[in-house]
């Protein structure tokens, strides 16, 4: 323990914040600061609120684990300031951060790259309603370009139900519309390019929505995924083709359905996947004997390459 701290030295977990999910980010933070305490870390709380820059500034760090999630904190914009500030820190960098918040630049990458992913467009003021919903196929995700943990999804079947949709998630800045897929959705944890066993989830709300993965405890997560032989291989190769397309390193979290045709369709990449009791990171590295304290402490060290 004493050569992990000495390694480390100093290591502030920043977590709060401002977005829409800075609930999870100060269940996330909380139990990470815990859990490197507990390893032997020299470890400080720091909870940020909507002023990040001068709470960080005032706290004497080595290093920092980053455990801010959505906008500002996931997107690049704490990354670079800690990059002006001479602090290494854990995850991503600026641009694949950016890059993996903006769900809809992420889709125009991989489509370009020959990656596959759902058809999308963006939601406007002025959007053909019923024009869109004829391209996506007459069912609709709707949900926020800039937030994740399922903040502001909504199912629309309708060109009316569309605009709706659109109404309501735009508090959370651009919105974007995937054609709904049918089918069954998978987590692949990946730990410095290393694939995680898969996790499938299972829920009986409509989709896999907030109140699912945070409130009612009632989603079944499976481990193994019940997927062998070459499907498994092929989920585990379009996960880490996600992540590295986007140039991640550390751990990220990379989110995928299967639609009744078998085909694999990427959602979205997590770079500072959360970290609470309900969290699919942990889950997956304690199948492969990887405990929570062992996790936090390896995602710590990522920052020593930064």
């Amino acid at each position: 323990m004493s050569m992990i701290k000495d390694q480390l030295g100093r290591v502030g977990v920043i977590y709060g914040g401002s977005s829409a999910e800075s609930a999870i980010s100060l269940k996330s933070g909380k139990a990470v600061h815990a859990a490197l305490l507990r390893a032997g870390v020299d470890a400080v709380a720091v909870e940020v609120g909507d002023r990040p820059l001068q709470t960080i500034a005032d706290v004497e760090m080595d290093r920092a684990v980053l455990m801010l999630h959505g906008t500002p904190g996931e997107d690049g914009t704490i990354q670079g300031a800690l990059e002006l500030m001479g602090i290494p820190y854990t995850g991503c960098g600026v641009l694949t951060s950016a890059l993996a918040m903006d769900k809809w630049r992420c889709k125009q990458l991989w489509q370009g790259m020959g990656l596959p992913t759902a058809a999308f467009a963006m939601l406007e003021q002025d959007t053909d309603w019923s024009a869109v919903m004829a391209e996506l196929g007459g069912v609709a995700m709707v949900k926020p370009a800039n937030e994740g943990s399922s903040v502001g999804m909504y199912r629309a079947e309708s060109a009316q139900e569309l605009q709706d949709a659109w109404q309501k998630a735009s508090q959370y800045g651009q919105v974007m519309a995937e054609r709904w897929i049918t089918g069954s959705e998978y987590t692949v944890a990946i730990l410095n390019g290393r694939v995680l066993p898969p996790i499938k989830l299972e829920t009986d709300h409509g989709f896999y929505d907030y109140d699912a993965k945070y409130v009612t405890g009632d989603t079944r997560y499976l481990i193994p995924c019940g997927l062998e032989g070459d499907d498994l291989a092929a989920l585990e190769q379009v996960a880490l083709a996600a992540y590295n397309s986007l140039g991640c390193s550390g751990c990220s979290r990379v989110d995928v359905m299967r639609d009744t045709d078998g085909q694999f369709l990427l959602l979205e990449v997590n770079t500072i996947p959360g970290m609470t009791d309900t969290s699919l990171v942990p889950k997956a590295a304690a199948a492969v004997g990887i405990s929570f304290e062992e996790l936090v402490v390896e995602i710590a060290k990522t920052s020593l390459e930064a």
